[in-house]
């Protein structure tokens, strides 16, 4: 995942900009959610990679996901919890897409 999709998208070091998909992802995910952005999902997971400026160590690739990474982990939490399979919209697959 290129560190210029992640801003590009709206995560920043100064924060969501407003009007983004950002802002979308994290309004729709806090109306879901009863009114917070839940630790752990893509909002958060995104605004992190966002924030630290850097999104090479995640292992989120172009190639897919990088085995013995972040990104395999959260995968296997999220396919664990979800009978074997990543839910569409979950963190996986959507911080993937970006």
């Amino acid at each position: 995942m290129a560190d210029q999709n992640v801003r590009n998208a709206g995560f920043t070091p100064s924060g969501i900009t407003a009007g983004s998909f950002a802002s979308s992802l994290m309004s729709q995910e806090a109306r879901a959610s009863g009114g917070g952005v839940p630790s752990g999902g893509p909002t958060s997971t995104l605004q992190e990679l966002g924030a630290r400026g850097t999104t090479h160590s995640s292992g989120y690739t172009s190639s897919g996901i990088s085995g013995g990474s972040r990104a395999s982990s959260t995968m296997s939490s999220e396919a664990t919890s979800h009978g074997g399979g990543v839910p569409r919209g979950g963190t996986t697959s959507t911080v993937q897409s970006i």
